[in-house]
């Protein structure tokens, strides 16, 4: 965070777990005590965190007695030097197992290579319903945000949620080079293969191999058309600063 931003803890939570691949899962024992494992995730449309767990893994039982959890998110960055220099989030909710198309797509984009252990037997994907947070974001950037705030509110994007899946390949598979010219450009990231693996109504995820990045739109944006457009806004724009 710039020194002289102010502070925008939705803004900023809602960035937090957009750009993280993995986080501390703490679920509950068959006594009642927290159980913290290390999970990796992604982010349904919306923003909820999906895991992919094994059947096998002690959280997984866990969370099939009592779906209760939380999991601490950590932006990129902030896991060396100081670990308490970067910003932080804990999610509070109930997580449970879903077979939805869209979050299996969504979970593999973010993930890339990582996400082929999810296809093998035993391994399901999980999605958290949060019901409140608790943000760290630097000295005296502390909010409690309500998961009304921070979980978008999609009843009005169905135009933009049908059509995300082509919007995204369509990027990948023919306007690879403006995506990197998104993160190059705009985003002052380092060159490399970079990928978009979601776009929702307030903006884009882009990945490579080891870094993650979140790109916001100017504003909401409910369908393609929309999204489209910022798009090609954003290619204009990064064009126009090679020059």
């Amino acid at each position: 965070m710039l020194e002289n931003t102010p502070f925008d803890p939705v803004a900023t939570g809602r960035a937090v777990i957009r750009s993280t691949i993995a986080g501390s899962l703490a679920t509950l024992d068959e006594a009642g005590n927290p159980f913290a494992t290390l999970a990796t995730m992604a982010t349904m449309t919306d923003g909820r965190p999906i895991f992919s767990l094994s059947d096998l893994a002690v959280h997984t039982h866990n969370l099939k007695r009592d779906p209760r959890a939380s999991v601490l998110l950590v932006a990129p960055g902030g896991e060396t030097g100081n670990p308490l220099a970067g910003a932080r989030i804990t999610l509070v909710g109930t997580v449970e197992r879903t077979d939805d198309e869209h979050a299996a797509w969504r979970y593999a984009l973010h993930q890339g290579k990582a996400a082929r252990a999810s296809a093998l037997p035993g391994f399901h994907h999980y999605v958290m319903n949060v019901v409140s947070s608790h943000l760290v974001a630097g000295f005296g950037n502390i909010a409690q945000v309500p998961a009304k705030d921070l979980i978008l509110d999609l009843s009005d994007c169905k135009d933009l949620l049908d059509g995300e899946k082509m919007v995204v390949e369509h990027m990948n598979d023919d306007h690879a080079d403006a995506i990197a010219l998104y993160a190059i450009k705009l985003l002052g990231l380092p060159g490399g293969a970079w990928r978009m693996t979601g776009c929702d109504p307030e903006g884009i995820d882009i990945a490579t191999s080891t870094q993650r990045a979140r790109l916001p739109f100017p504003t909401r944006a409910t369908t393609v058309g929309e999204a489209g457009g910022y798009l090609k806004s954003f290619a204009k724009q990064a064009r126009s600063l090679e020059q």
